[in-house]
């Protein structure tokens, strides 16, 4: 090993993993990082549930809009960025790295692997909005994308195009970034599995103090918020469901009883590790939806199939128009659906990325790029075409509710969908246990990513801290509906996205922070 290779690696530096670390009660956690979100945590907790939640949630939107109308130009600019970077990576000779060093090998099966990263990164967000998004741009719902006339066939072909931008390149781009840089600065360089060691070219020896910590608390706060956000907002889906196919009243009562399960099998889950817990789900997860998704298909054969070449299409020929944040005519509708989204992927990106970057060790930086940015996109597009161009065919013809009163309840949609195909029974229950599954294996990848922050960087943290991080995510998601309803995790939802702005900060550097680590590697 020669000296430029050590500059960056934990050699080079007197900090040893976990150095910090207070160990008691069955824990082992990181003295400021835990300690401070923890009581970050409860500080949110306490004041949102003594504050009406009417009153908390039109502050923090307050604080979302002003961030997301004075930032939109940097948000899109960001976004493109990334996928520029990703793009010029899969073919630079940096490509031939390998994480872990040129004799490490894979340790999870590609189909695993491609599993676990697509459960992690977006399974459920296509469950709540693979139908609803191109309704909602089809019918002006909330404005249309490049101001197109609602309701043409001109918008149907937008919508499909508008719903795989937010859906493709640009999200996994972001996730590709925040993971390439942690497996980089772990695998190879031997520092800590948290967000701080990516820095380490940038601060040096400062990693390991205030800036570092400050950077891991942001980190954890915004993986909570947003896990607790998606298990409120996939538990309202869930009962809707249930509601929809057995009748069962969809009040707070079936959606707390819907966290519960969920946390709970997540804590089961989590307890079984990495292995027999979100690997197993994962592989799970995808053999359910591939099976739905078959199913969709074959069921609605024509249409689907006559749909994919129109959202490819309509995909690439308006990429370049939907990236561009200045001059446009379409100002609200970019700034509440794609500056909202690449806000909300970015504060999901500590958690995801560092998912990822766990189960990635082994593979070279082109492969990596590769299986996080252009498969889960060619899946997406599969997915989108098949259930939205069978929604926007209903909407088109006037069939159903969708066609009839367009998008009425968002949690819904979906099932509406499903109404109108054969077997509609057996595929609006399929969709529940999916989606119920997609969120045991967020709730629980998520937990293994506080858990490991909250360590120091360490891989295995105790099983009681895995246990406390997981139900913490249910019990918030559960206080606040129970106190504030869909209010208070539409407020709690506008807390995490807020996080989004210093986090895209944070993300620019880690590109330049990467490059310096890269060109310390032997030629």
């Amino acid at each position: 090993m020669n000296s430029e290779h050590d500059k960056y690696s934990i050699e080079n530096t007197d900090y040893s993993v976990g150095q910090d670390n207070i160990r008691k009660w069955g824990f082992d956690i990181h003295n400021p990082v835990f300690g401070v979100s923890a009581g970050l945590i409860l500080l949110f907790l306490i004041a949102t549930l003594a504050t009406d939640s009417a009153t908390a949630k039109k502050l923090l939107d307050g604080l979302k809009w002003d961030i997301i109308g004075n930032f939109d130009a940097l948000f899109m600019w960001a976004g493109n960025i990334f996928v520029v970077f990703c793009l010029l990576l899969i073919v630079s000779p940096y490509g031939k790295l390998r994480l872990g060093g040129k004799d490490a090998k894979p340790k999870h099966s590609t189909i695993s692997w491609l599993a676990m990263l697509f459960a992690a990164g977006m399974g459920i967000g296509l469950m709540f909005w693979s139908v609803a998004e191109p309704v909602a741009y089809l019918t002006g719902w909330y404005e249309t994308p490049l101001g197109v006339e609602a309701n043409t066939p001109e918008a149907a072909r937008m919508a499909m195009g508008a719903t795989m931008y937010h859906w493709g390149l640009h999200p996994w781009a972001i996730y590709a970034v925040v993971g390439l840089s942690l497996a980089f600065f772990t695998y190879n360089k031997g520092l800590p599995l948290s967000i701080r060691s990516i820095f380490y070219p940038i601060l040096g020896d400062r990693t390991w103090g205030w800036p570092g910590h400050i950077i891991d608390i942001l980190a954890v706060l915004a993986t909570l918020f947003g896990l607790a956000t998606s298990l409120g907002l996939g538990a309202q889906q869930a009962a809707a469901g249930i509601n929809h196919v057995f009748g069962i009243e969809n009040g707070i009562g079936l959606q707390i009883l819907v966290i519960i399960v969920v946390t709970a099998l997540a804590v089961i889950s989590v307890v079984r590790g990495l292995e027999g817990g979100v690997k197993l789900l994962s592989n799970i997860n995808m053999i359910i939806a591939f099976a739905l998704l078959i199913l969709v298909t074959l069921l609605g054969f024509a249409v689907a199939m006559g749909n994919i070449p129109t959202t490819i299409g309509a995909y690439l020929e308006n990429i370049i128009p939907l990236s561009n944040p200045h001059g446009r005519s379409d100002e609200a509708w970019f700034q509440g659906w794609t500056v909202f989204y690449w806000a909300w992927w970015i504060s999901w990106s500590p958690f995801v990325g560092m998912f990822i970057a766990r189960v990635s060790s082994g593979r070279t930086v082109r492969e990596f790029i590769i299986a996080v940015l252009l498969v889960p996109t060619l899946v997406t597009i599969l997915w989108m075409s098949i259930y939205g161009g069978l929604a926007i065919d209903q909407v088109m013809n006037k069939i159903g509710v969708l066609g009839e009163k367009g998008l009425t309840e968002v949690p819904l949609a979906m099932f509406q969908m499903f109404d109108q195909l054969p077997m509609s029974t057996l595929l609006s229950v399929v969709a529940i246990v999916l989606v119920l599954v997609f969120f045991i294996t967020s709730s629980d990848s998520g937990s293994l990513v506080i858990d490991s922050i909250t360590a120091g960087g360490k891989i295995d943290a105790p099983v009681p801290q895995r246990i406390f991080w997981a139900t913490t995510e249910g019990a918030i998601a559960a206080a606040l509906l129970w106190i504030g309803g869909t209010e208070a995790i539409q407020a709690l939802q506008a807390g995490a996205i807020s996080t989004g702005l210093p986090f895209t900060i944070v993300l620019l550097l880690m590109c330049v922070s990467l490059l310096m680590g890269f060109r310390t590697e032997p030629k």
